[in-house]
């Protein structure tokens, strides 16, 4: 079984954000970059749990992004990947990303392609359905669960209310939640063993971006909190209308 683990570079949470050149650029000055947490803590955890149960599997990560990223690479082979792809590219434009990552996956003919339901950063949860798309398979999304059995997987999803459970044939595009698997740290031997491991860089597709970032615009900063007489509801309900809009 081949497996292709989808990895995005994001800022740590903790980071001070910040924007540059007139608002249209992202400051990165002193920013910390981590895993994207969705695709370590779950799609990546999960396909490695999956080769412990089957050796004979293989786990292919692949990024969109500079040789900045490579750190972040690393860190996810120390984990437990075999190799990693990655594509030679600066974009935030997710159909560019998915396109390039749709690219290499054709080329290896995956099982199943693992992404996060998303980043941290531009929370878009779009990337898993035009890999899909474009390689033309199947796609679930939000899953909690994903077990395997012999070309088969069974995974449970979100959804409004309550739960779906579905079955699918290999191959599959799948991105995955909290529930799917739990967070690891790099051991020691994982952190030598991804010193050597592959990791391969290829040009990028020509392919054309569909959006390209205006501006950027922080949320306007919290205004102290006010308090109110308990028996002044009248003035309550002026600032829950006419401040806060709520009612």
């Amino acid at each position: 079984m081949k497996v292709l683990v989808c990895i995005s570079k994001t800022p740590d949470t903790t980071s001070k954000i910040a924007f540059k050149d007139a608002n249209s650029k992202f400051d990165e000055t002193s920013v910390q970059w981590i895993i994207n947490p969705y695709d370590e803590w779950y799609s990546l955890v999960r396909a490695i749990e999956l080769k412990e149960k089957d050796a004979t599997t293989i786990i292919h990560l692949v990024t969109v992004g500079l040789t900045d990223a490579e750190p972040i690479i690393r860190k996810a082979l120390a984990l437990g990947g075999d190799e990693a792809i990655r594509v030679n590219a600066d974009s935030h434009d997710s159909y560019y990303i998915a396109a390039q990552i749709a690219e290499i996956a054709k080329q290896n003919q995956y099982d199943i392609i693992f992404t996060g339901k998303e980043t941290i950063d531009y929370n878009g949860s779009s990337i898993g359905g035009m890999i899909a798309e474009l390689v033309d398979t199947p796609y679930i999304s939000l899953a909690t669960k994903f077990d395997v059995n012999a070309n088969t997987a069974t995974v449970t999803r979100e959804i409004e209310g309550g739960e779906e459970v579905c079955d699918v044939v290999f191959p599959v595009v799948v991105s995955c939640q909290k529930g799917v698997a739990e967070q690891r740290i790099p051991n020691m031997r994982g952190i030598m063993a991804a010193r050597t491991k592959p990791l391969k860089v290829v040009e990028p597709a020509a392919i054309d971006a569909l959006t390209s970032i205006a501006s950027f615009e922080l949320p306007p900063a919290k205004a102290g909190v006010k308090l109110v007489a308990a028996d002044n509801v009248a003035e309550l309900v002026r600032l829950l209308h006419e401040e806060a809009k709520v009612i």
